[in-house]
C-alpha cells in the first residue's frame, strides 16, 4: 500500500533521526501558524450530517485513518497529524464561517475537505485571502481550482473531467442517440455546461435533454419520452436517489439503453439497492475516482484501521477519497522536511508527480503553475457477471 510504505514507514526512521531537531528555528507568524516542535495541526471542513453527509463526515474519516497510521509511526519527520473539523451543514455561509474559524481561532497549519461545490466555491474568497493552503478532496466544482489559485489544490476530478469522460464512453460504446438527464442545482449545472461546451465540440447533438429533481418520486414521463427518441445511451447528471427512480421507471417500461454515471453514483450495492430491480445494473457503468472497491483485499488494512477508529463505520469509497487526499498531503509534507513553511509546503504540493497513492485511480501530478488540479485520470466501473469491475 503505497503510502503506508513510503510515507509513514519511510518518515518513521526520518523521525528518529528528527527527534534531535528542536524546531526553535521556525520562523513566527503566519507561515508556521499550526505547527509545533511536535505537531501539524490541519483543519477539515465539511458536513457533518444531513444527505449529503458521505463526503463530509465520512471523507474525513478517511483523512483521520492515514493521519492515524502516520502518527503510529512517528509522524512527519517527528510531528504528529491533528485533524481539526469543522461542520459547514453543506452551506455557503457555513464553508465560510468554518474556514474562518480554522484559520484564526484554531490557527490550523493548512485546510484539507470541502465537501459541497457551492458551499466550498463561497469559501474561495476568504481561503484566498488567508493565504492557508487548501486541499479539495470532495467538491467537484472547475472554478474552485480554475483559474489557478496559489494556495487551492484539488486530488479529485473536476466536473469538467468527468462529463468528457461521460460523453467519450457513451461514444466509445458505439452510441448514435444520446441523451441526458439532469438535475437543475449548481452542482449539476457544474457538470452540464462543460458536457454541452465538449458535445458542441466533438459535433454532438443531443436527442434528449431531460430535467429530473433530486427528490422526484416518478420518472415515468423522463422515461417515456427517452424510449420514444429510441435514445442509445443516457448520461447522468444526477445524485444516486434520482438516478435510481429514473432507471426504476425506464426498465419498469422495458426500455434499458446504456446508462452512464458519475462519481455521485459509484456505491453499487448501494444503488442496486435503490433501483430494486434484479440485474437492473447490466448496462450501468460509472466513473469512479478510486482505484478500488471497500471489499476488495488491497483495502484491508485501511478497512481494519477505520473500524478500529471509528467502531460504527465500515470502509466505503467516501472513505478512500479521504485517504488518497490525505496521502498525497503526507507526501507533500514529508517532501519539504522538518523545515516546514507554508510556503514550502505549496511549493511541495506542486512538485507532487506521478504520486501512486493507495486510493485514487491514477497517478496524481500536480502541475504547478499551469494547474492545481492534480487528478486528471477517470476510472470506470461496472458489473461483470455479479462482480463490480474496473474496465480500464
Amino acid at each position: 500500500m503505497g503510502i503506508v510504505k513510503r510515507s509513514v514507514m519511510g518518515l518513521s526512521a526520518v523521525a528518529l533521526g528528527a527527534a534531535l531537531f528542536s524546531g526553535s528555528a521556525l520562523a513566527d507568524g503566519h507561515q508556521t501558524q499550526g505547527i509545533s516542535d511536535n505537531e501539524i495541526r490541519i483543519g477539515a471542513f465539511g458536513p457533518f450530517g444531513g444527505p449529503v453527509y458521505l463526503y463530509g463526515k465520512l471523507v474525513m474519516n478517511g483523512v483521520e485513518a492515514v493521519f492515524d497510521a502516520v502518527n503510529e509511526s512517528g509522524g512527519v519527520h517527528g510531528r504528529k497529524l491533528t485533524l481539526v473539523r469543522e461542520d459547514d451543514n453543506c452551506k455557503p455561509e457555513g464553508s465560510i464561517a468554518a474556514v474562518k474559524k480554522l484559520a484564526y481561532s484554531e490557527k490550523v497549519f493548512a485546510i484539507v475537505g470541502g465537501a459541497c461545490s457551492n458551499a466550498t466555491l463561497a469559501s474561495v474568497p476568504e481561503l484566498e485571502k488567508s493565504g492557508i493552503p487548501m486541499i479539495i478532496n470532495s467538491a467537484v466544482a472547475d472554478a474552485i481550482s480554475t483559474p489557478v489559485k496559489k494556495n487551492i489544490y484539488t486530488t479529485q476530478l473536476t466536473s469538467s473531467i468527468e462529463s468528457r469522460a461521460q460523453l467519450n464512453y457513451a461514444l466509445e460504446k458505439g452510441a448514435k442517440k444520446i441523451a441526458v438527464v439532469r438535475m437543475t442545482d449548481a452542482w449539476a449545472m457544474a457538470r452540464y455546461n462543460p458536457l454541452i461546451a465538449y458535445a458542441k465540440e466533438k459535433g454532438v447533438k443531443f436527442i434528449a435533454d431531460l430535467e429530473l429533481q433530486i427528490d422526484a418520486p416518478d420518472a415515468t414521463p423522463q422515461a417515456l419520452k427517452l424510449k420514444a427518441a429510441g435514445a442509445d445511451a443516457v448520461i447522468f447528471i444526477l445524485y444516486a436517489k434520482p438516478a435510481a427512480v429514473m432507471m426504476r421507471d425506464a426498465l419498469k417500461l422495458g426500455f434499458n439503453p446504456e446508462w452512464v454515471g458519475q462519481t455521485a453514483i459509484n456505491d453499487f450495492v448501494a444503488f442496486q439497492k435503490q433501483v430494486g430491480i434484479p440485474g437492473a445494473l447490466k448496462n450501468f457503468a460509472t466513473i469512479t475516482a478510486t482505484a478500488h472497491q471497500p471489499t476488495d483485499p488491497e483495502m484491508k488494512p485501511w478497512a481494519d484501521r477505520l473500524k478500529k477508529l471509528f467502531p460504527n463505520d465500515e470502509l466505503s469509497v467516501f472513505n478512500l477519497n479521504g485517504i488518497g487526499s490525505a496521502q498525497v498531503i503526507v507526501e507533500a509534507l514529508g517532501n519539504v522536511g522538518r523545515d516546514l513553511t507554508r510556503d514550502k509546503f505549496l511549493a511541495a504540493m506542486g512538485n507532487i508527480k506521478n504520486f501512486e497513492s493507495d486510493a485514487y485511480a491514477g497517478a496524481i501530478t500536480c502541475d504547478h503553475p499551469r494547474s492545481h488540479q492534480c487528478n486528471q485520470t477517470p476510472g470506470w466501473l461496472a458489473l461483470r457477471d455479479g462482480k463490480i469491475t474496473r474496465l480500464d
